[in-house]
């Protein structure tokens, strides 16, 4: 079994690479779960509905041109292309698949931390459209 250590993950985001200021990165990938359970049945059964997506991105903030605080600023509350692939510096592919789809920046902080801390940010994306997953 192959596993990967998350060291060069690829972000993008309104066509700016931020990759380099990404500390952390997670994908939340989900369907609603719709309850047809029925009369007689003894156990609740489900289907699944409608997919949703949000993405959390922390960075260690960079308030130079072109960097987190100029990209993501006037992102908040704007739908907007986002890239993210596990290795930045790999081709696409069924191991390094790569996920697309318009979302809606809904949170920024920033600045946020304590005396003597690294300026590290939080953003939280919601969904604005399907998210794809390409390998090729």
């Amino acid at each position: 079994m192959a596993t990967l250590v998350l060291t060069d993950a690829f972000f993008s985001i309104n066509g700016v690479d931020l990759s380099n200021d990404v500390k952390s990165l997670t994908i939340d990938y989900s369907a609603e779960m719709l309850d047809d359970t029925a009369m007689g049945d003894t156990t609740r059964s489900n289907k699944g509905g409608l997919k949703d997506w949000t993405m959390s991105v922390e960075f260690h903030q960079d308030y130079a041109a072109s960097q987190v605080d100029a990209t993501i600023f006037s992102l908040v509350g704007v739908t907007t292309a986002i890239i993210v692939r596990p290795v930045n510096t790999g081709g696409v592919s069924s191991t390094n698949p790569n996920y697309t789809g318009t979302g809606i920046v809904e949170n920024y902080q920033p600045v946020a931390g304590a005396v003597g801390d690294l300026a590290a940010v939080p953003i939280s994306i919601k969904a604005a459209s399907t998210l794809t997953r390409a390998t090729a």
